[in-house]
């Protein structure tokens, strides 16, 4: 944001309200965004696309995490502030530290975010372009691996962690995003 800071703050002070609305969201608001989600889930992931490796929007990858960190930052931001943040692992810190979310949640959450965002970024080393999912290819997948300290042969592993990793991540974002 540029201009003066005066006036940035009367903005935010402005929505804010909006943004973070006391009492936290609406059970009607809440039902929509998870019924939004879930449509997501079902509609958005390319055809063909295997769930459990998709690092974007597969089961326990980065929007998963996404959604439910800021979830928890409708729910609570207004009486929080520290949870107003468009960092997601340091609103998921805030979190936790608020006790919104059990420590090790929050680390499983964490976890398979950093891991989704590293096996995303070494996808588009490997491939020279923007890619969601694990290649195909087994020597672009070998690159991940060895990309992401894993040795060669072992790109078989770097599957196996990011599965184990996610599914934990999905448990958690089943409780804490769709739960009761």
């Amino acid at each position: 944001m540029a201009g003066d800071p005066e006036l940035g703050e009367r903005f935010r002070a402005l929505i804010d309200p909006l943004r973070y609305p006391g009492g936290g969201v609406p059970e009607r608001d809440l039902l929509e965004i998870r019924r939004i989600k879930a449509r997501i889930e079902s509609e958005r992931l390319p055809r063909g696309a295997d769930p459990t490796t998709h690092t974007k929007i597969g089961r326990g990858g980065l929007a998963d995490v996404e959604w439910t960190v800021q979830l928890l930052q409708l729910q609570h931001g207004h009486a929080l502030p520290e949870l107003r943040t468009t960092r997601t692992r340091a609103a998921l810190a805030a979190a936790a530290g608020a006790g919104l979310v059990d420590a090790e949640d929050a680390g499983v959450l964490d976890a398979a975010w950093v891991l989704a965002s590293r096996v995303r970024s070494a996808v588009m080393l490997v491939r020279g372009r923007a890619g969601d999912s694990f290649p195909g290819d087994p020597r672009e997948l070998s690159g991940v691996a060895r990309y992401l300290g894993y040795g060669a042969g072992h790109s078989g592993e770097l599957v196996d962690d990011y599965r184990r990793t996610t599914r934990r991540a999905r448990a958690v974002v089943e409780r804490l995003f769709y739960g009761p």
